[in-house]
């Protein structure tokens, strides 16, 4: 019979089990936006207790993924459309310091990492598959932000691109169905090479068109699937 401590293991890796697997399918949209997550069914999915439901789902929203609502009940969090322009507006501030920062502080061991996933993402853009494409392009911008050596803009900027990734997955299925087709990875490569320059400049300009770019992408997508009165402002240019 398990001791105390393999029962807490089993238990703790049951959990992470669950969360995972949610996490992933919110993420992929395999579970939309409102969907109600009922701890009983999801109990018989996994065929375990409540208990570790009740964990996974906690943990997942303190990642903001899902909301428990008054009625004790839980739903896949909405993607809030009318605070996109918010969302787009902080997303580019960090994005644009910390690329700035990598450029100016940046070593060779950083710039092998950040070269490195590059290479990953754009492997991860011919699997089509686009979890894996989002799970690769936040590792890409987290070297990028490693590399700035401030972990507070780190991780505010980690926060950003997990809040985003659901918003990316459409913005991905907007670029499958345009002539110019993943221009991300072109995008990355003139990143990664303003890094490696040392071009500060460029660095923070091309991180703004970046933000710029998935703004534009992410509201043609909503404009040809969805009817939105959302003031959508342009971001603010470059400095």
């Amino acid at each position: 019979m398990p001791d105390e401590t393999e029962l807490k293991r089993i238990r703790g890796t049951g959990s992470r089990s669950v969360y995972e697997t949610l996490r992933n399918e919110i993420l992929a949209l395999t579970l939309p936006p409102g969907q109600l997550l009922d701890e009983m069914t999801l109990a018989e999915r996994f065929d375990m207790s409540r208990a570790p439901i009740r964990e996974a789902l906690i943990r997942l929203a303190s990642d903001e993924l899902v909301v428990a609502l008054a009625n004790r009940s839980t739903i896949v969090a909405p993607i809030e459309v009318t605070t996109f322009p918010k969302y787009v507006e902080a997303l580019d501030i960090a994005q644009r310091m910390n690329t700035r920062l990598a450029a100016a502080l940046r070593t060779d061991a950083d710039l092998k990492v950040i070269a490195k996933r590059d290479k990953e993402f754009a492997a991860a853009v011919k699997t089509g598959n686009y979890l894996t494409m989002s799970e690769a392009n936040k590792e890409f911008h987290m070297a990028i932000a490693y590399a700035g050596k401030n972990q507070y803009l780190a991780s505010f900027y980690e926060k950003l691109l997990s809040q985003g990734q659901r918003m990316l997955h459409l913005h991905f299925d907007y670029l499958e169905r345009t002539p110019e087709g993943y221009l991300l990875t072109d995008e990355h490569s003139l990143m990664l090479d303003a890094i490696r320059d040392k071009n500060v400049d460029l660095a923070d300009e091309l991180a703004h068109a970046h933000t710029r770019q998935f703004q534009h992408d992410f509201i043609s997508f909503l404009s040809e699937n969805y009817t939105t009165d959302v003031s959508l402002g342009p971001l603010a240019a470059a400095q």
